[in-house]
């Protein structure tokens, strides 16, 4: 299934450690299938977690060909690792990179080289990493299936 990955900014007001409010903005990620969509379905998702008045101030394309989640609480972070696939171009002889990017849920650094790897290990060519970094994602919210209406 292909995926459409939209960058959604929400701004509101945080209640700090020291008890004052502060304006927040932070980005999450949505799998949507038009910009309509995902201001929509940000706002069903954040909505139940906001005490006060939010908005989507920014949405913009996020291009990413997977997502490797985990399941552990400790990886808590996002991590966005641009791979150059590495192929041949018969007809030219000569040595072809084409960079995608990935993003990788794991708690630290480390962690997210080690989860790349394995998620990387039935993948049959050459690949290299060019880069990787921390996001600064919050959350990541997958498209899911509605639930049928009951039928009369």
């Amino acid at each position: 299934m292909m995926h459409e990955w939209f960058e959604c900014k929400v701004k509101y007001e945080k209640q700090m450690e020291n008890g004052a409010l502060k304006k927040v903005q932070e980005p999450y990620l949505v799998d949507a299938l038009n910009f309509t969509e995902a201001e929509r379905r940000i706002t069903e998702e954040i909505a139940p977690f906001m005490t006060g008045e939010f908005q989507v101030s920014d949405i913009k394309r996020a291009r990413y060909a997977e997502l490797f989640d985990a399941f552990e609480e400790s990886a808590d972070r996002w991590f966005k690792v641009k791979i150059l696939y590495v192929t041949i171009d018969e007809e030219k002889g000569v040595e072809k990179k084409t960079a995608q990017n990935v993003l990788v849920q794991a708690a630290n650094f480390h962690d997210a080289l080690k989860r790349l790897d394995k998620a990387m290990e039935g993948y049959m060519g050459d690949f290299t990493i060019a880069s990787m970094q921390e996001t600064p994602l919050m959350d990541v919210f997958r498209y899911k299936m509605p639930d049928k209406a009951p039928e009369n």
